[in-house]
């Protein structure tokens, strides 16, 4: 069994336990759910280089990446260093993550955030509202169209934004709904964690214009990210470039140097 399945298995778990000890209604009474949420693809579009800076502490494919550092002061650094939006890990189990980083980082700066997670149910939807996200993650791999269909069209009622994920051209085609706002090219297969930087190469006119159009996975190399960007993606959500730094600021901030740089 792949590690997705097995993250999915496990999350399904979760909810049932979550759903017996808290009802929706106590998400919809906490304070953050009533504020005005901010526009992902506004931010990203303003900005040269779109960055949606991640904070990650693992991940399956390559274990520990930093477990050292404050959620709060990562994503402080990032905005004062010029990042567009934030990206926030909530899988506690496979990437050290936790709503309560989401909450943190809500309190730290006034970035959009994108809630990262293997979201399969509205209850996770309204998880994200209630601890300050501003957008949500569906992974096309996971999802059926209808599902896709739904949980978008529920984010939508909650005024939060969606980025769906795709990793080739059927989850692409499966995923073209209308309540989605951002197609993300994942490079990293999801069920091999093997990456390929060529698959947001491959996709990218396949998407609609429409759709606004990001690349995420594997965007170590500034001149890739520099090709990526001429071929037409206006975003980059780029996670262990920066958590693998002592300061993750620092180097977001030497990245858009050497991206806005010409030679």
């Amino acid at each position: 069994m792949s590690i997705l399945k097995n993250i999915v298995i496990d999350i399904k778990k979760e909810l049932r336990l979550k759903k017996s000890i808290i009802p929706i209604s106590e998400y919809e009474k906490m304070s953050l759910f009533k504020r005005n949420t901010i526009s992902m693809s506004d931010s990203i579009k303003k900005d040269n280089f779109g960055i949606i800076a991640e904070f990650k502490r693992r991940s399956p494919s390559k274990n520990e990446i930093n477990n050292k550092l404050s959620v709060n002061d990562v994503c402080r650094n990032y905005q004062v260093f010029g990042a567009s939006g934030l990206s926030v890990l909530t899988n506690l189990k496979y990437f050290g993550g936790s709503l309560e980083d989401l909450v943190l980082a809500r309190s730290t700066c006034n970035l959009p955030i994108l809630r990262k997670d293997f979201i399969i149910d509205e209850y996770q939807i309204y998880e994200a509202k209630a601890y300050g996200a501003d957008i949500i993650l569906l992974i096309s791999s996971i999802l059926t169209r209808n599902e896709i269909v739904n949980l978008s069209n529920k984010a939508k009622d909650l005024k939060l934004e969606v980025l769906l994920e795709v990793h080739n051209t059927d989850e692409l085609k499966k995923g073209l709904v209308e309540n989605v706002d951002i197609i993300g090219v994942n490079n990293r297969n999801l069920k091999s964690f093997k990456t390929d930087l060529k698959i947001s190469e491959k996709l990218f006119n396949q998407i609609p214009n429409e759709f606004l159009k990001i690349s995420e996975s594997g965007l170590n190399n500034d001149n890739y990210i520099k090709k990526l960007k001429k071929i037409g993606y206006q975003g980059f959500l780029i996670g262990e470039k920066f958590m693998a730094s002592n300061d993750p600021g620092k180097e977001l901030k030497k990245t858009l140097e050497n991206l806005t740089y010409e030679n």
